[in-house]
């Protein structure tokens, strides 16, 4: 599965994990995903959609 939202196409965002001693190491920021029945043209289906989404009214689930 990849981790993007159907909706809005929010992705992982990169950066780097800061030490005390600002030793830099890579790491990812993850998308809160959520997987949630929907209907789309009256026929339930199901979407992966992100939590802001969710909020916002941007998807109405089933």
């Amino acid at each position: 599965m990849s981790r993007v939202c159907e909706i809005c196409g929010k992705k992982p965002m990169a950066g780097h994990r800061v030490s005390h001693a600002h030793n830099l190491k890579n790491r990812r920021w993850l998308p809160n995903l959520q997987t949630i029945n929907v209907r789309v043209d009256g026929k339930p289906m199901k979407k992966v959609v992100c939590t802001s989404c969710i909020r916002t009214g941007s998807i109405k689930k089933k």
